[in-house]
């Protein structure tokens, strides 16, 4: 089913002019997912998005589906239970995105390290066991100091005691929500990227009905009806929620900001992803994976209250990262020239979440101080040494620091919360990438719940634990083979073997309806003949609009394939402007906007500035 530039014209129409059950403000990976769901159950479903699907947050994770193990150093056991049981479940539906990459931990004896080799094998037991990691090739072992440095020699041996290693899966964050989309589009939903609410509506009980918007390719504005609203935009909930001027909100995101590098693999060798303290005692941890010959390594965690549109890497995110992985691997002596690409994207925190990093909890665990502060004061108080104003006053401060308004950002909840206004709007926010699924599920049930209470439309659920992504009708526990299989596909029809294992490792249970424009479609100048067919595929059934959609989002090449970019950057804006039918003003446009984003990528300005 087509999902191209001629589709997002006709669903414009179609939101113009149709009633929906409910409309979706946000394209990232929890749009997605209620999009997916709700649509499977029969809900007529739009999805506005005012970037290209993913932009905003969801493309810029640390692409990695992991399940928390540092969360198990304070036994917050059902966070990482819920966390891995997710994990599988968003595996089993998307089995060609996340894939098994055991994590190494090397252990340092220094102060506020994280773990100690007694208490990381003590975490890795449990975990496995909530994960019911069973396959001998994923069971977590524990490595001596000389193992560790065997496997990775470059590590700072100083201090190095061990390490261990465990299960757990790199992701590509943009494909899992370009998969979640399309398969709304199969299912009837009404999907429009670049599409930007500006005011919400209201029916004559002032419960909301819909949005004006403005699509941002015309600068036309309209009206989109529907009986339910909700919002999953991430970072902007706050944002949209302000759109309703009559109904006044406390803001509750605290976005964060972090950022990742990424350096050719020769001047940073890893065998597996690398997961470890800063050194610094800053309560952070950083991962260093390896990925297409390259290694990517990050995050950062600040506090962010810039242009959420457009968060940037600055030289003080790269001084950082940079001292750490200098410090962890003494003799690789990175510099910023050495860095060829790097992505800077906000978290969508809430605010008041406490330590349980799931689904808005408050573990209502205390520090020792406010423990101790609590004791102390209540002794004062029987003893007639404080009065209840000074009881008060501690409580007062122990509430706040349960809701984490005043701490470091790196110790803020990732946790989600499902909340419906007085005025009907429906917020979904805060989660992470893992928990899209069940996030998704609990608005469906407050979704179906509403539509049955106000307007007697009844749905049958779906069972989103089976409900399989576009391109992932693939048997999970064999996915390797079931790729491999499609693969010889292409090479039967005269693709190379590594083009061929490239686009079904891409492109998954769809990949036939790639190596099928071989019959339609002729190899683009410029471009080889499998970049042509991803191409092709990207603007017809992935509604790729731009070089930028297809070079950083639905392939990643910008992060990845550096080095190639020039050899494939004037192939790509050409092709796109023939099929698209692109004037020469608006394909110099677009060229210049993949230059930019291309500049930003790389750091050119902080380097001439270095």
């Amino acid at each position: 089913m087509a999902f191209s530039a001629t589709t997002r014209t006709e669903n414009i129409a179609r939101l113009k002019n149709e009633m929906l059950d409910l409309l979706i403000i946000g394209g990232g990976i929890t749009g997605a997912g209620v999009a997916i769901q709700a649509s499977a159950t029969g809900i007529k479903t739009g999805l506005i998005e005012m970037q290209d699907f993913s932009e905003g947050t969801s493309s810029r994770s640390t692409k990695l589906v992991h399940g928390g193990i540092r969360y198990l150093k304070t036994f917050d056991v059902e966070v990482v239970a819920d966390t891995v049981k997710e994990r599988a479940i968003v595996q089993h539906i998307a089995p060609h995105i996340p894939r098994p990459d055991p994590m190494l931990i090397p252990i340092y004896d220094e102060p506020g390290a994280t773990f100690t080799m007694f208490s990381l094998k003590v975490a890795m037991d449990l975990y496995d066991r909530l994960a019911d990691v069973i396959d001998p090739r994923y069971t977590n072992y524990t490595l001596s100091r000389d193992e560790v440095l065997a496997r990775e020699p470059q590590l700072k041996s100083e201090n190095l005691v061990g390490g261990g290693v465990y299960l757990d899966y790199i992701n590509n964050d943009s494909r899992l929500v370009i998969e979640n989309i399309k398969k709304a589009h199969e299912n009837g939903g009404i999907m429009a990227s670049h599409v930007q609410a500006i005011k919400l509506l209201h029916d004559d009980q002032g419960m909301l009905n819909g949005a004006r918007v403005k699509d941002l390719f015309t600068g036309e504005e309209f009206d989109i009806r529907a009986r339910l609203v909700i919002n999953t935009a991430g970072p902007w909930s706050d944002l949209v929620r302000k759109l309703d001027q009559d109904t006044p909100i406390t803001p509750q995101m605290r976005p964060t900001k972090g950022v990742h590098l990424v350096v050719d693999g020769a001047r940073l060798p890893v065998p597996q992803p690398t997961y470890f303290d800063t050194g610094d005692q800053d309560g952070r941890m950083v991962f260093v994976v390896p990925r297409a010959n390259k290694t990517y390594f990050g995050t950062t965690d600040t506090d962010y209250t810039a242009d959420f549109k457009h968060p940037t890497v600055t030289r003080e995110d790269v001084d950082y990262l940079l001292a750490i992985i200098n410090s962890r691997y003494p003799d690789v002596n990175l510099t910023i020239e050495d860095i060829e690409a790097s992505w800077a994207g906000l978290r969508p925190l809430i605010a008041t979440n406490s330590s349980s990093d799931y689904n808005g909890g408050d573990s209502g665990k205390l520090s020792d101080q406010s423990f101790d502060a609590v004791i102390q004061v209540v002794n004062d108080y029987e003893n007639g040494k404080a009065t209840r104003a000074d009881v008060e006053h501690v409580l007062n401060d122990l509430e706040s620091a349960l809701s984490e308004h005043k701490v470091n950002p790196s110790a803020v909840s990732r946790g989600s919360d499902l909340t419906v206004a007085s005025n009907g709007l429906i917020t979904l926010a805060g989660g992470k990438i893992t928990d899209y699924r069940k996030m998704a599920a609990g608005a469906l049930t407050v979704i179906s719940r509403l539509l049955t209470s106000r307007f007697n439309e009844h749905f049958t659920p779906v069972d989103s634990q089976n409900l399989a992504v576009s391109g992932g009708e693939l048997d999970p526990a064999n996915v390797d083979d079931a790729l491999a299989a499609l693969a010889k596909q292409g090479q039967a029809k005269g693709l190379p073997e590594a083009d061929a294992l490239h686009l079904a490792n891409l492109y998954g249970a769809n990949v036939p309806k790639v190596f099928a424009l071989m019959d339609k479609i002729i190899m683009a100048p410029g471009l080889s003949l499998a970049e042509t067919l991803g191409l092709h595929y990207a603007m017809d059934e992935e509604m790729a609009l731009t070089p930028v959609d297809y070079l950083l989002r639905r392939t990643n090449h910008i992060l990845f394939q550096r080095e190639t970019l020039a050899d494939v950057k004037a192939g790509v804006v050409d092709e796109m402007a023939r099929h698209l039918g692109w004037t020469d003003a608006e394909k110099q446009a677009q060229l210049d906007q993949l230059n930019q984003t291309i500049a930003e990528s790389d750091l050119s300005l902080l380097k001439t500035k270095n």
